[in-house]
């Protein structure tokens, strides 16, 4: 993929639009340093990620296509490995509000594997009530989800960008944020 160059300020959004293998996956992966930059660079507060990579990672937050969760553990406990991974302090009373915000009150202490696909993405997006990281990289977010938990998903994302977090997803499905942010089609 050539030629594509875009800013975000604090409390903006950018939602990646494309055919299925175009890359917006690809894209996504790069900006996280999970996949080489071939050519230009990735800036953050005006510096080239590579010249402190741990302080950049530690400013981002990635959800991808894997939900990144351990099926024979239970919600509470997938949330309080990633919270320990993300170096967040949080008390059960913080992991159970995110479980909360989701609709997973009832589901806390059940093993993850007996959960629908929804209801584990619905886990894995708890994280994302979490996280501290100003920066969110989502890649399809929205799978398997339905329009209350899109609505939820909607009002966290609305929440963290008024807090002046950033968003970068992609989704094939329209979302509309409020506040101040665009779509950049990506096309061969």
């Amino acid at each position: 993929m050539q030629g594509v160059n875009f800013t975000l300020n604090a409390g903006e959004w950018l939602h990646l639009q494309g055919d299925n293998g175009i890359g917006k996956t690809s894209l996504l992966r790069v900006i996280c340093s999970l996949a080489p930059l071939d050519q230009g660079e990735i800036l953050w507060r005006g510096h080239d990620i590579y010249q402190d990579l741990p302080l950049y990672l530690r400013n981002i937050f990635f959800f991808g296509h894997k939900l990144a969760l351990k099926e024979e553990l239970s919600p509470l406990e997938n949330l309080a490995i990633e919270c320990a991974l993300m170096d967040v302090p949080a008390c059960d009373l913080d992991l159970m509000s995110a479980l909360a915000h989701f609709g997973l009150e009832g589901r806390a202490h059940v093993p993850l594997g007996i959960l629908s696909q929804g209801q584990k993405r619905r886990v894995a997006l708890a994280k994302l009530k979490l996280s501290r990281a100003p920066l969110w990289v989502l890649d399809e977010p929205l799978v398997a989800l339905d329009t209350n938990t899109v609505a939820l998903f909607r009002q966290l994302l609305e929440e963290h960008l008024k807090a002046d977090g950033l968003v970068i997803l992609t989704s094939h499905q329209n979302i509309e944020l409020n506040g101040r942010g665009r779509t950049l089609l990506l096309s061969s």
